[in-house]
């Protein structure tokens, strides 16, 4: 006998079928991924039908890779892992049926998982948490501070009263006519760049930890719309540097602060923009001599997978939490 935890999670929020299974919350076995970029490049972004049948597709590939790459049986699966929320409703509907059915035929333990708790926990696969903690969330949908007592409890301190950091990049990426994704388009012609535009930095009413990021990104719109009028022409390598340096600057010095405020152990950074070069660095460099460990995730962990929402399940799993057949998908699902 063994006392080791195999939980299997799934993740289907957005448009990444994922599938993977986890040891002790920590250990990956497997983490089986297929992409649809290239489906949904030619729209410039996400398109949520698109998006759910491409789920429906391959949830059975993924999840069939995943335990052959592990090489297990479902005999060794103690619980299955779901993301429940936030994200696509009919995206995330088809990983929820699909672990309420597959919980059901093999009498499996369910657990819904929210998906940035995943984002957060695809830290623990390099370093085991130190509480007080604080978590920098960043991603296409949501940009957060979130303070961490003890496993499983978030404290939200700090969030965006507008855009996402991920959702500016994407939207400035389409106005430079970069390709879909936007936001590692940005990052790459930043690091070609020179910071010769001063873009705003909204840093709001003095002690705030929230973000606003949709004045940056006006005031990146109305700067090209206003040079095309004159017949002039920006780079856009110095766009992309002056934009990246407006947001990585908010999210760096906020992070800052409230690391400081509450006296925290470890700092964290997740979600799919902690891949962006420009902020790891930013980040890198303000806590470098801090005192205060900066964990971010490898980069195959930063954008959406199953492992992550595994090693998030694991806690759940470890707590008692335990979700019941009426589960659904819940697009606004709060993290608590």
């Amino acid at each position: 006998m063994t006392n080791d935890t195999y939980i299997l999670g799934i993740e289907t929020s957005c448009d990444e079928t994922a599938a993977a299974i986890v040891k002790n919350g920590r250990e990956i076995v497997s983490n089986a991924v297929a992409s649809q970029i290239d489906s949904h490049k030619r729209f410039g972004g996400v398109v949520p039908e698109i998006a759910s049948r491409h789920h429906v597709e391959q949830i059975t590939l993924v999840l069939e890779e995943a335990f052959n790459e592990a090489g297990m049986t479902w005999e060794q699966i103690d619980a299955i892992a779901v993301t429940e929320g936030p994200g696509l409703v009919g995206a995330l509907l088809v990983g929820v049926n699909a672990a309420k059915a597959l919980a059901f035929a093999k009498q499996k333990p369910l657990i819904g998982v929210h998906h940035i708790a995943g984002h957060i926990y695809a830290n623990r696969f390099e370093q085991e948490f130190a509480f007080p903690l604080l978590a920098l969330i960043v991603s296409g949908g949501h940009t957060e501070l979130v303070l961490m007592h003890e496993h499983g409890s978030y404290e939200l301190i700090g969030e965006t009263r507008d855009d996402a950091a991920g959702e500016a990049y994407d939207k400035v990426a389409r106005m430079l006519n970069l390709p879909y994704p936007g936001g590692p388009q940005i990052d790459r012609l930043a690091a070609e760049g020179c910071v010769s535009i001063d873009f705003p930095r909204a840093w709001l009413k003095d002690g705030s930890l929230d973000f606003s990021f949709s004045g940056v990104k006006s005031s990146v719109i109305n700067t090209i719309h206003n040079a095309t009028q004159r017949g002039e022409t920006l780079k856009h390598a110095d766009i992309a540097a002056s934009f990246q340096a407006s947001v990585v600057d908010v999210l760096t010095t906020k992070t800052w602060k409230a690391a400081q405020a509450y006296n925290v152990k470890q700092v964290l950074v997740a979600g799919g923009v902690s891949a962006n070069q420009g902020l790891r660095q930013s980040l890198q460099n303000q806590f470098s001599n801090s005192g205060i460990p900066l964990l971010i995730p490898p980069l195959k962990l930063c954008t959406d997978n199953a492992a992550m929402i595994a090693a998030a399940g694991f806690v759940n799993y470890q707590q008692g939490k335990r979700s019941g057949w009426d589960m659904n998908a819940n697009p606004a699902l709060m993290l608590n």
